[in-house]
């Protein structure tokens, strides 16, 4: 019998020992037929253009592993994250059961196989860079009745003078983090993952977002935001010591130590059309570096290291107290931030206005060390304020990796 028709019911069985529904997913990328001069695609030219089509199609991340991927993976162009709440009767059983069953889907899927009783298993076969990344949110351990096992400082954010949180966009009891090369890949991850964490969850909230497309620039290029900034400049390099020692949780509860991570997601609307009304000047002034290179104002190049001590020739300092640079800047690298964001460009509210912005993805090992002491400094007097206003936030806890035969989770819930 073909593996992939079997009853759903009989292999969720196999799983879980419920009786429940099974998904999966994945999907092709494109790229446009490269002209020649006569209008038409040469016969060498459609043949460079397939062979790279399928090398980024077929492309795969591992999914075992000590860390999930999805976190030191260099960034893929298209991301959704989705946030659930717990069904009432979800206990610390049902969430075993439920993240052995993602477990196996994100597996699959992320290798190109479909997952069991893939209903499209056709759309499994170009994982085109798949990672699924799991989160547990506060509620996850108070429904697990672990709670003792909750990390300190995972709790809802405080909220700050900038802030006009919306429901739709906040909290979460679960996290799933899908993010591939291709955006059909994704839709249909996400759908047959939503359709196995059904039975234990409901959807509370689905964020997209993009960066430019796989291709388009080198790979490991800082990416710019719709702003037209460089965002990451500072992000520190993953597998590195100082990534290492700022991502990978090395304290607190046992089951997170060494593998896991903690993730504060912030959805940032920007005020575009304000922004545009400023000059390239006031852009540059408000950041602390140049819009075109990305360099702090005390520099030259992207990587430079600003020099916050410098002075103009009036004797003011040349990047601003309240520029964001200086105030998002940490001078331990142990207190240092991973920044993994995509853009989200939405249909216009009803009176015209846009809705674009920023998922900020903030890896640390820990919120309260890390991440809080930087968002209070840019709260307090970030000249980008003016233009960013916050409306959606969310912590997670992001568990270790697993081996081959093991499950997301398992340190925690087994």
């Amino acid at each position: 019998m073909d593996e992939n028709r079997i009853p759903p019911v009989s292999r969720r069985r196999l799983l879980t020992g419920g009786a429940l529904t099974v998904g999966g997913a994945l999907a092709g990328a494109g790229v446009a037929a490269a002209v020649g001069p006569g209008g038409t695609a040469g016969t060498a030219d459609r043949t460079e253009q397939r062979r790279q089509s399928i090398a980024y199609g077929e492309q795969t991340v591992p999914f075992h592993g000590r860390h999930q991927a999805g976190i030191a993976t260099p960034a893929q162009a298209h991301a959704a994250f989705l946030g659930f709440d717990l069904a009432t009767d979800t206990d610390r059983a049902a969430l075993g059961r439920m993240m052995r069953l993602l477990t196996d889907d994100a597996a699959r899927l992320t290798q190109g196989e479909p997952a069991l009783a893939d209903t499209e298993p056709e759309l499994a076969a170009l994982p085109a860079r798949l990672t699924v990344t799991f989160g547990f949110g506060p509620g996850l351990f108070k429904a697990a009745g672990l709670d003792a096992l909750r990390p300190a400082s995972l709790e809802p954010l405080p909220r700050f003078t900038i802030d006009r949180l919306q429901d739709r966009w906040s909290g979460g009891d679960l996290l799933i983090q899908i993010c591939a090369d291709d955006p059909l890949t994704v839709a249909h991850a996400q759908r047959m993952l939503t359709k196995d964490a059904r039975s234990f969850a409901r959807l509370r909230w689905t964020q997209r977002g993009f960066r430019r497309s796989r291709g388009i620039e080198d790979d490991g290029v800082t990416q710019r935001n719709l702003m037209g900034q460089l965002d990451g400049t500072a992000n520190p390099s993953p597998g590195g010591d100082v990534f290492t020692d700022a991502v990978w949780t090395d304290d607190g509860p046992p089951w997170l130590r060494g593998g896991g991570t903690t993730l504060v997601l912030r959805r940032i609307r920007i005020e575009l059309e304000t922004w545009d009304a400023a000059d390239t000047s006031a852009k540059e002034f408000t950041v602390g570096r140049r819009l075109r290179t990305g360099a702090p104002l005390t520099g030259t190049a992207e990587k430079d290291t600003p020099d916050f001590d410098a002075k103009d020739g009036l004797g003011f300092p040349v990047i601003s107290e309240f520029a964001h640079i200086r105030r998002a800047h940490v001078n331990d690298d142990r207190r240092r931030i991973f920044r993994r964001p995509y853009n989200y460009d939405e249909a216009p509210a009803a009176d015209g206005r846009t809705e674009t912005g920023l998922l900020f993805a903030a890896f640390q090992r820990d919120i309260g060390e890390q991440f809080l002491p930087i968002q209070r400094s840019l709260a307090e007097a970030d000249l980008l304020n003016a233009w960013t206003t916050p409306i959606g936030s969310a912590v997670f806890a992001v568990p270790p990796g697993c081996a081959t035969n093991g499950w997301i989770g398992e340190t925690l819930l087994g």
